[in-house]
């Protein structure tokens, strides 16, 4: 667990092919402290487990599936990358609850400047669109941020100066690609929704709501306030 607060920017050392998967090595200092093998620290948004460490920093391995839903593959010898280390319990909680369990990736799509702070547009695929909301929480490549505005196929952040001298974002340019982690919360309340719609059809479990969602002929990211009064939720 993280809180989406980047505590250091790291410097890619190098990205190996080690038997069938790959190896990334990033040198840092500030996550180094206190951090011993097995400990989880996220790169760029993605929880990855430290598998070698040194007096400059620390490897860690790349799974295929965590290559195809990241945008960790396209780094490269100095790339810099958010680094942050798994939470404590006397850790404050300056962002929100952050899994670091990529979602997908979206795309820059357009920056620009109000004065000195930075808002950044970002072009995301349909299916995360209905957990992101005007003034919810969003991270991207493992910044938690506020979202500011919403359209159908996009969203915008807006970078105050102290975050854009701690992150990557400003570094980047128009059509890059960004780790997107919605916010876990909306996965919860939707899941709960669906299997509520289950009971009052009288099924019981994932699967009988799908089926009572059929019969009804309403899908479940078609459930509207609408739909639950009408089935029983006043």
């Amino acid at each position: 667990m993280f809180t989406g607060i980047v505590e250091e920017l790291g410097s890619v050392r190098d990205c190996r092919r080690v038997g069938d998967g790959y190896a990334l090595s990033i040198d840092c200092a500030t996550v180094l402290e206190g951090t011993a093998l097995g400990d989880s620290i996220a790169v760029n948004g993605v929880c990855l487990t430290v598998t070698e460490l040194d007096s400059k920093g620390f490897v860690t391995g790349l799974a295929p599936e965590t290559r195809k839903r990241t945008n960790l593959e396209s780094l490269v010898n100095g790339s810099k990358v958010n680094l942050e280390r798994s939470v404590t319990p006397t850790t404050r909680m300056g962002g929100h609850f952050v899994q670091g369990h990529v979602d997908a990736t979206g795309t820059i799509r357009e920056f620009r400047r109000d004065e000195d702070a930075l808002w950044v547009t970002i072009a995301a695929p349909a299916e995360l669109m209905r957990y992101i909301v005007t003034k919810g929480y969003i991270t991207l490549d493992g910044t938690s941020l506020t979202v500011v505005d919403v359209g159908d196929d996009w969203f915008s952040v807006t970078l105050v100066a102290y975050t854009q001298a701690h992150i990557v974002m400003p570094g980047k340019s128009v059509g890059e690609g960004v780790n997107i982690e919605v916010d876990v919360l909306g996965k919860y309340v939707e899941r709960l929704i669906q299997q509520g719609v289950a009971v009052a059809h009288g099924g019981s479990g994932a699967r009988s709501g799908a089926r009572s969602t059929a019969r009804s002929g309403t899908s479940a990211s078609a459930i509207t306030p609408e739909f639950l009064k009408e089935n029983g939720y006043d």
